[in-house]
């Protein structure tokens, strides 16, 4: 068996979602998220790594899944605050041994919703689908990264 976890990186909240690979067969095994409760990007940044250590140890993936960052040109403000998220929860999966692969939003959108413009609603509705879940995940986090976790799962079925 092969475990996978997704990961959405928010300085406010950050999804993950952990499932199990066995064969062709796909298992939600856990999902929630990780809160960050200061205002003080240090501590923000900390907070993350925490929690996502804590998730990393419990479950030990083997690969973990991100959205690639991706800013428009407007805000780079964005990016770099995201860059910060994305960067401690990497120092953490580093840490832990487990591989790191990004894929861009729109091609997680499109491997679950078949559309690569897809809302949040959209792939909110896919994943409860997919998992035979009686209402959405929530938040959006949360479906953010257990759809990364399963595009990767179908990027491996697809190879």
């Amino acid at each position: 068996m092969k475990t996978i976890i997704g990961i959405d990186p928010g300085l406010n909240t950050t999804g993950y979602g952990v499932i199990d690979v066995s064969g062709r067969k796909v298992r939600l095994t856990e999902a929630g998220i990780v809160r960050s409760t200061s205002d003080e990007l240090p501590v923000k940044i900390k907070e993350i790594y925490d929690g996502i250590r804590e998730v990393l140890e419990a479950f030990s993936p083997g690969v973990m899944a991100m959205e690639q960052l991706y800013t428009r040109y407007d805000r780079p403000t964005t990016a770099i605050l995201m860059g910060h998220a994305r960067g401690c929860i990497c120092l953490a999966a580093a840490q832990s041994g487990i591989e790191v692969v990004s894929y861009a939003a729109t091609k997680i959108k499109k491997m679950l919703t078949g559309n690569g413009r897809a809302a949040k609603d959209q792939m909110q509705r896919a994943v409860q689908l997919e998992f035979g879940l009686t209402q959405y995940p929530e938040p959006p986090d949360v479906a953010d990264a257990l759809a990364a976790a399963l595009c990767h799962f179908y990027h491996g079925r697809l190879q």
